[in-house]
């Protein structure tokens, strides 16, 4: 098809090639060609040795961050209060977020040292140790083994949950040792020596609490003992597992006999569990009495046990950010405490199934 608009060229001018791309020229610019040409190749030079000096900064800049990200010795924590949970790409976002990236991105770190959060964060470790290990994205996997290992050092450092922790490495060695076997079908992100590494030093830290030693407190005030039978009682039923309560039954004559109680047992068991799931398991000793302690043990071997927390991660339902209770989210609801819903360390995990 001929064109048939006015010229877009305007007139005396002529384009010429360069190594640059395509140049306008006029009829004024040639004769300064001559003397523009040895100013050009001196710019040009200059030009190109300021862009490699600024190329090699950006990329001596760029190896530190990466160095200083996956320097084990050093290791990097996100330290977001909320997240943003997308399930599925939208014209103004793509993708959705993962249970690694959100396990990346939380504030995880410091949950660890707020005693309220503790528990929750281990509980959370557990179950991923169990069946989403291999969901998690190579960084991911890391930064799990980088917040395990602070964990154990809080736990060396106050000497308290000790048995939580133990009963957590047991199960994450457990699933490497199954998930090492299968290395090259996309089950573990990195080099099986990696893996190996990490798994020797699960066992070095299971030696260390082993061979952790309680220091008996300085201080020569009233303790547990000292209190009325009544009230030790009382403190008891405050407890809500029942290895904690052998535990306590084994520092003294007297705390053993008060863990036997049957009423407490009994309160612990319609604790944890419905009565339909108690009817099923019921056990009666010789004197026709209901052997409490011995159902509470073989209901949790059945069932699964109350979770109670002192502080959760929570989920806004209007604006879908995942978020801590303490942190005050960006919510555009008129009355954001009606659609925040709190989030258990299972409904954590199923949040991210798609």
């Amino acid at each position: 098809m001929p064109f048939l608009g006015q010229d877009w060229r305007s007139p005396g001018q002529s384009w010429v090639k360069t190594d640059e791309g395509w140049k306008k020229t006029s009829t004024d610019d040639t004769n300064n060609n001559v003397s523009d040409e040895s100013f050009c190749k001196v710019e040009e030079e200059c030009y190109k040795e300021n862009l490699l000096l600024a190329l090699s900064y950006d990329m001596a800049t760029k190896k530190r961050k990466k160095d200083q990200i996956n320097n084990t010795k050093v290791p990097y924590f996100h330290r977001e209060k909320w997240i943003y949970v997308h399930k599925g790409s939208t014209k103004e976002r793509h993708g959705y977020c993962t249970l690694g990236e959100a396990f990346n991105r939380l504030d995880f770190c410091s949950a660890i040292n707020d005693t309220r959060r503790f528990n929750y964060v281990v509980r959370l470790l557990e179950l991923i140790a169990k069946s989403q290990l291999p969901s998690l994205s190579g960084v991911a996997q890391k930064n799990y083994m980088n917040i395990l290992e602070r964990v154990v050092q809080k736990v060396l450092d106050d000497q308290q949950n000790v048995r939580p922790i133990k009963e957590l490495l047991q199960s994450l060695y457990l699933s490497l040792c199954v998930l090492v076997q299968d290395m090259g079908k996309s089950v573990l992100v990195g080099n099986i020596n990696i893996w190996v590494h990490r798994m020797e030093n699960i066992l070095q830290w299971q030696q260390q609490l082993d061979n952790i030693q309680i220091n008996r407190p300085t201080s020569k005030g009233m303790t547990l003992t000292d209190l009325p039978a009544s009230l030790q009682l009382t403190i008891m039923q405050r407890l809500s597992d029942g290895k904690d309560l052998v535990s306590l039954g084994q520092v003294s004559s007297e705390l053993g006999v008060l863990a036997e109680d049957r009423l407490l047992w009994k309160r612990l068991c319609q604790h944890h569990f419905t009565d339909r799931q108690i009817r099923r398991r019921l056990m009666v000793s010789e004197n026709g009495h209901l052997e409490w302690k011995k159902m509470y043990f073989k209901l949790c071997r059945c069932y699964p046990r109350r979770e109670q927390y002192s502080d959760t991660l929570h989920f806004c339902t209007h604006c879908h950010i995942l978020f801590w209770k303490d942190t005050n989210h960006p919510c555009t609801a008129n009355n954001p405490e009606s659609c925040t819903l709190p989030i258990s360390p299972q409904g954590f995990i199923n949040l991210f199934r798609f």
